[in-house]
């Protein structure tokens, strides 16, 4: 369903005055509408336009699509700026937040990724650690090994 923010025709013969309304895109000019913004008096001079700037901002954040005039009648006001300006923000801090997530939980993949290679790192000192320390102590066990066996030849030989 398209909505549209749209002049609905009112008044007299001839004198027409017009509500901005939101209604469906496909209902009559002049038909079933979803709710009155507020009220265009182009016979006055200057021409009336008053709208709730509020529930204006809300149907366009939602979607809704001005006609042409109402385009042109929301930019004179100042409306359609403030809306600009509003999704720019917006859109801007949708994708600070994308950035600083994805730059999150990069961050959070690079911290695992150093605590992964840093518990590589010290099982591999360890490693190296305990193969040093057993080949130290197989080398003091050798040496240990012939010198008691060099005690009994040498006092057998005197």
């Amino acid at each position: 369903m398209s909505v549209k923010i749209r002049l609905m025709r009112m008044g007299k013969k001839k004198q027409p005055t017009y509500r901005v309304v939101v209604a469906d895109g496909r209902s009559p000019r002049d038909g079933r509408y979803i709710e009155i913004l507020g009220q265009y008096r182009p016979r006055e001079e200057p021409s009336h336009f008053a709208v709730d700037d509020e529930k204006t901002l809300g149907w366009l954040r939602q979607g809704a699509q001005p006609t042409d005039q109402v385009h042109r009648l929301l930019v004179n006001a100042g409306i359609w700026e403030q809306y600009e300006t509003d999704r720019k923000r917006q859109s801007r801090a949708v994708r600070t937040a994308a950035a600083k997530a994805k730059g999150a939980s990069a961050a959070q993949a690079d911290r695992d990724a150093a605590a992964k290679a840093t518990a590589d790192a010290e099982a591999k000192a360890a490693a190296a650690t305990a193969a040093t320390e057993a080949a130290a102590a197989a080398e003091a066990a050798e040496a240990e090994a012939p010198a008691d066996e060099a005690t009994p030849e040498a006092e057998a030989s005197e």
